[in-house]
Formats: structure tokens, sequence, C-alpha cells
């Protein structure tokens, strides 16, 4: 019970559920999440460790950045299921299709000069 309860505490709050949404989009580093969700950057940290450890994204080191993916779901069958359902859900809520269709204008050598 005590996955299933970490996965659902990951996804009560709205700026997780966008971190999610854009992430299934594309692979995106600290600075262009914290730009797109218009955030700082320590509380996109914070939020990135909670979905981390609840299984729902992973990392990978990219030269001076860190790139944040949707996870697999192999450490939690309920972080699989949710990430699965989650494709399909919200895809009709304005706030997150605003931030989708903002995705393509979002570029890391730009937002993490400033």
């Amino acid at each position: 019970m005590k996955n299933f309860v970490k996965v659902m505490k990951a996804l009560s709050d709205p700026n997780r559920v966008k971190i999610i949404k854009v992430l299934q989009h594309r692979t995106m580093c600290v600075c262009e999440l914290q730009y797109a969700l218009g955030v700082a950057q320590p509380t996109v940290s914070k939020h990135l460790k909670i979905l981390e450890e609840a299984g729902l994204v992973s990392h990978r080191k990219d030269g001076l950045w860190v790139d944040y993916y949707l996870a697999e779901g192999k450490s939690s069958p309920y972080a699989a299921c949710l990430l699965g359902n989650l494709k399909h859900w919200l895809e009709d809520d304005p706030r997150l299709k605003d931030l989708v269709e903002k995705l393509p204008s979002i570029h890391r050598e730009d937002v993490c000069r400033q």
C-alpha cells in the first residue's frame, strides 16, 4: 500500500501533473520545465524529486544538463498504470493545451542562459 500512496500523493499537485503531461511530449531539463511552468527552480526540482521517488519520472545526464523523462513504470505497477492512463486524460484541459502548444518554442540554450 505504501507504493500506491506514494504515487497518488505525487500526482496530487497540479504542477506535478503538468510536468508529467509535458514530459509525454519531450524530454526536458529543469530550466526548461521552470520556464514552461513559470515557477522557481527549487520548486521544479522538488516536484521532480517527488515524481522520481514515486517511479513516474527518471533522469539522465547529458553534458551540462540533466534530462528528465517519463519512467517506464518498472519500479511500480501503480506508476505504470497511471502513466499509461495519463496519456489519454486531461487532453482537453485548456491550461494543459496552452502549455503543450508553448513547448516547441522552449529551447534550453535560450532559457538556461537567462
